[in-house]
């Protein structure tokens, strides 16, 4: 299985040759700022999985602290990937394209969501972080 992704304008593009895993949908004040929307969309990828295909040149990347950040195409600003000490950690899901077979599998920091925004009431939901990982 193949995954592709790319930006908005299309001069960066990615491969991923595993399938994404740990999808979820953070709705803290931070990811709606950096996604521009109300919540994000992103899943994790397997170390030694990701490749930019084109346009890694064009790429800017923000420390958000910690050792993690984003980056995201320097012409039409699409927000690509986070990062984990500079090595791709996951990607946003409104990049990938086509069907990338995962699903959200739970929806966190909902303690902090917009007052705008109504949850569903079928979702798994964290009022912060996820739990932690066995």
């Amino acid at each position: 299985m193949s995954i592709t992704g790319e930006c908005f304008c299309g001069k960066v593009t990615y491969k991923i040759d595993a399938p994404l895993r740990d999808a979820r949908s953070c709705h803290c004040s931070r990811c709606r700022k950096i996604f521009s929307a109300q919540a994000s969309a992103y899943a994790e990828v397997a170390p030694g999985a990701f490749t930019w295909a084109t346009g890694e040149d064009q790429l800017n990347t923000f420390d958000t602290g910690n050792g993690f950040g984003v980056r995201f195409c320097g012409n039409c600003g699409s927000t690509m990937v986070g990062v984990h000490n500079g090595a791709v950690h996951g990607v946003t899901l409104g990049c990938v394209n086509g069907d990338p077979e995962i699903e959200i599998g739970m929806h966190i920091f909902v303690g902090s969501k917009a007052a705008w925004e109504k949850m569903p009431e079928d979702v798994v939901q964290f009022e912060e972080g996820p739990p932690p990982k066995d």
